[in-house]
């Protein structure tokens, strides 16, 4: 993988240079409390591929963005319908699923590490593995508190594109780091949403890096404050 932009690398990273797992970690490391969202997109912008999941869009390079990210988290945060769609099962790192409903998606309903959060209204009952947070609608700020209390600063967001954009209009969002990989989809937006849907959102982003394997475009951007 090959470094197009890396201003602020905190190593010797020339423009055109080849870059490792380690240079790529480095990249995606932070200190402090941090909330990014993770996401891949074809190039006319849709999140995911014809048969409506992001696997079927994803490249070796974006693959090896997603897997730093992952090692650079302390806690997943996961729409409950993304969940749902890309058959999560258990990963290393804790999971909290957002969902207004007390309805686990069944791939991670009986993992130890996958926490529930929902609302009052949802019914369920609060417990270590289940956080009520809020009462109609999940208090998001409620949730990424708790998530740190529990499992540590950096929170790395997955989606989906509902969850995502409520977490930029609520201000919430540090950084995106997304991938471009070289694939058409066209459809409906119903079909394919782009990586925000749902509520508007105006924020104004920074680039931090941009890297470049086979086609694929991996950039980090960091949300102007």
């Amino acid at each position: 993988m090959r470094i197009l932009i890396a201003d602020d690398a905190p190593f010797d990273a020339r423009p055109g240079a080849t870059v490792g797992e380690a240079e790529i970690d480095a990249l995606y490391a932070s200190t402090g409390p941090l909330l990014r969202l993770n996401f891949v997109a074809t190039l006319d912008g849709a999140a995911n591929g014809p048969d409506g999941v992001s696997g079927s869009i994803n490249s070796d390079a974006d693959h090896q963005g997603f897997a730093a990210m992952r090692r650079a988290a302390d806690v997943l945060l996961v729409g409950a319908g993304t969940v749902r769609a890309e058959e999560y099962g258990p990963a290393r790192t804790p999971m909290v699923v957002v969902s207004r409903h007390a309805q686990r998606p069944e791939s991670v309903r009986d993992k130890d590490s996958v926490v529930l959060a929902t609302t009052r209204a949802s019914g369920a009952q609060e417990d270590e593995r289940t956080w009520l947070c809020g009462e109609e609608t999940v208090d998001l700020a409620m949730v990424l508190e708790r998530a740190r209390q529990a499992f540590g600063p950096h929170v790395l967001c997955e989606g989906g594109p509902t969850l995502a954009a409520e977490l930029v209009a609520a201000g919430l969002v540090d950084e995106l780091g997304l991938s471009w990989t070289p694939h058409l989809v066209g459809g409906s937006r119903g079909a394919h949403p782009r990586i925000l849907d749902g509520v508007d959102v105006e924020v104004d982003l920074t680039c931090q890096h941009l890297l470049e394997e086979g086609g694929t475009l991996l950039g980090l951007w960091r949300v102007d404050r």
